[in-house]
């Protein structure tokens, strides 16, 4: 599996870095479509570095783009092997992005919309270090059957949806909420009226917020 690379900024006080955000694109886009979202977070974390890495393959339904797993069939076993897979090629750009930039193993958080969403929340539960928080715009939990077994970690998760989203339906934000809330993972829900398959200042003021809030505090326990 080709190795990772994407788009970089920060931090916004031009010194060194203290903690380190990646931002995982949706289905069809590129890195280059989430990296405008540092300087506005930058405001809140302005000791952060950002990196948006291109997912590892070509969309395959479409000449552009890139994809972290194929969504031709919505079956939910072809789903968890796919983000299983795009664990596996996120899980060492996080390591290696954190030796780069020289911090500690947990001071780093992770963001992801749409299928990025579903790529950062299958990961960083499972990261034995796990993120300060994990930000999931318009996502989904997928393989929740195999969490319980595999939690390795219970950070903070956002789940910020449209309620008119058409794309993937906010339903699959309520199911995340409830199998996590199961699990002893911490949740904040902000689900946004007539909202379609996006994300909107409301959503993105929570998330400085939740980064703010997350980096202040204490790692997370394993």
């Amino acid at each position: 599996m080709a190795e990772l690379d994407g788009p970089r900024w920060g931090p916004a006080n031009g010194g060194k870095a203290r903690q380190l955000v990646v931002l995982c694109h949706g289905v069809g886009a590129d890195g280059n479509d989430l990296i405008d979202l540092a300087p506005y977070w930058a405001r809140a974390i302005p000791d952060a570095a950002f990196v948006a890495p291109h997912a590892p393959d070509p969309f395959d339904l479409a000449p552009f783009g890139r994809q972290w797993f194929p969504i031709g069939t919505l079956d939910p076993h072809a789903l968890g092997g796919g983000v299983r897979r795009a664990r596996a090629a996120l899980d060492p750009f996080i390591d290696a992005e954190l030796a780069r930039l020289g911090l500690p193993a947990d001071a780093y958080a992770l963001m992801g919309y749409s299928q990025g969403a579903m790529t950062v929340l299958f990961t960083g539960l499972r990261r034995a270090v796990p993120p300060r928080a994990i930000l999931a715009y318009s996502g989904a939990l997928l393989a929740p059957e195999s969490l319980p077994a595999e939690l390795a970690g219970r950070p903070p998760v956002l789940l910020v949806h449209g309620e008119a989203d058409e794309i993937v339906p906010p339903s699959r934000s309520r199911d995340a909420e409830a199998a996590l809330r199961a699990a002893g993972v911490p949740v904040e829900s902000l689900l946004v009226p007539k909202l379609a398959h996006g994300i909107d200042d409301s959503g993105l003021s929570l998330g400085a917020l939740t980064l703010q809030r997350a980096f202040a505090a204490p790692a997370s326990p394993a």
